[in-house]
């Protein structure tokens, strides 16, 4: 292995990081009687995403000039799917580029399988969580993430129609983030909101998070995490030389700074003090927005990036709750639903680099509505299907009694009394 080679295979260990943080961030942020199913529906989701990726995923996403099917239309050739053979068959997994391409996209998916806990936190099966991580690790990820990454019709836009560089994306602001947020948009829909969260006026009532220190530790833990995800996609998605990694490091830290004190400043203003959950949702979104513009932006614009994903993480949160009376415990459509979209825009607002030119803004605008227009239509449409198989929803007894008892069989805490109803109406 080269020295390049190394330092990418280094930064692609620090990615379960990020995984670990999101997870302890979404146990945190929900009720205590589920907390030991939010850990090990996040363990069992990622175990399941690396197999449906490994399985089928790879073979839909392929590599940049790799085998593929492509549509004619318009005098013009659509590269829509890969065509590489299924669970990985002929594909020598020795350590080259093309391979640690394929260990970081199996993290990658199992990062995006993981965001659509946090919507559907305190009600979501264990076993409808896998079959969801299944879908979007097999297909819908692969699918995006092919025409980002794969060579597809999204990348070469600005070959075929001139649009800058085609859609960029060094980090997976829209291939992970974004995508894991739409379905985690889908989920919360399907599943409607927690027992007592809205009254029959339909104000939403507050229910806590049980942990905050847990939800602060998930900030530093995803941190290394980010470093490490945006980095390596950078050099390996992007084709940025291994140097531009301390530029896409400090870029990072710089968003996730600025969007943590954005956002401490506004509820300060807002509450009289800080609120120390929407803070670390303003810090994850400041990593989420980050991702795609990382390597391509001065620290100054990725400052100013983050400062704008901390004002949008805390105002979407709102809305989201109120009047949309979309029910997200997690945070999780707000920080990477719109945290992604917010990062993918920015790409064609900011970058000033020589990979950028005239035009880029319009090829972030067509990855941006084809998130909205097609990836969340379809990312709906599979989820409603599994629940109509195999109902997403644990029964009321389930979630009156937590999820950890109905489903496990025992607490996360059990020398400690987690059944209260102190915080929602009934």
């Amino acid at each position: 292995m080269t020295p390049a080679s190394v330092l990418c295979l280094f930064f692609i260990f620090l990615v379960p990081l990020a995984a670990a943080g999101l997870t302890l961030i979404n146990a945190g942020l929900g009720r205590s009687r589920s907390a030991a199913h939010a850990m090990l529906a996040a363990l069992c989701v990622m175990a399941v995403a690396a197999i449906a990726y490994t399985l089928c995923g790879f073979a839909w996403q392929g590599f940049a000039g790799g085998a593929a099917y492509s549509l004619h239309a318009a005098g013009r050739e659509w590269n829509w799917l890969a065509a590489e053979p299924l669970f990985l068959r002929g594909r020598a997994v020795d350590g080259s580029t093309a391979s640690l391409v394929l260990l970081l996209q199996m993290l990658s998916a199992g990062l995006a399988a993981l965001i659509p806990l946090g919507s559907g936190a305190d009600r979501w099966r264990l076993g409808a969580c896998c079959a969801s991580a299944a879908v979007l690790a097999g297909w819908t990820y692969p699918l995006f993430a092919h025409w980002v990454w794969g060579g597809g019709w999204l990348a070469r836009l600005g070959v075929d129609y001139g649009a800058g560089q085609g859609f960029l994306d060094a980090g997976g602001a829209s291939c992970i983030q974004a995508v894991g947020g739409l379905t985690a948009l889908s989920i919360a829909l399907i599943l409607g909101p927690r027992r007592g969260k809205y009254a029959i006026d339909a104000q939403p009532a507050a229910i806590p998070g049980h942990d905050a220190v847990v939800v602060l530790f998930g900030c530093f833990l995803a941190l290394p995490g980010w470093l490490g995800l945006n980095a390596a996609g950078a050099i390996l998605c992007t084709g940025a030389e291994p140097g531009r990694a301390v530029l896409v490091a400090m870029n990072t830290t710089l968003s996730a700074a600025a969007a943590v004190l954005a956002t401490a400043a506004v509820t300060t203003l807002r509450f009289g003090r800080p609120d120390a959950s929407l803070c670390a949702n303003g810090w994850i979104g400041g990593l989420v927005a980050s991702s795609a513009a990382c390597a391509f932006v001065t620290p100054a614009a990725a400052a100013a990036i983050g400062l704008v994903a901390g004002l949008l993480v805390t105002f979407t949160v709102a809305y989201i709750e109120w009047p949309l009376s979309i029910d997200d415990p997690g945070g999780a459509i707000s920080v990477h639903a719109a945290g992604g979209l917010w990062g993918v825009l920015a790409v064609g607002i900011f970058a000033r680099s020589p990979d950028n030119v005239s035009g880029q803004w319009l090829a972030q605008l067509v990855g941006a509505a084809t998130l909205i227009g097609f990836v969340l239509p379809l990312t709906y449409s599979l989820n409603w299907l599994l629940h109509r198989l195999y109902a997403h929803r644990v029964a009321p007894e389930g979630e009156r009694q937590g999820l950890d008892l109905y489903e496990l069989g025992a607490g996360a805490y059990p020398e400690f009394v987690t059944h209260n109803e102190d915080f929602t109406q009934l």
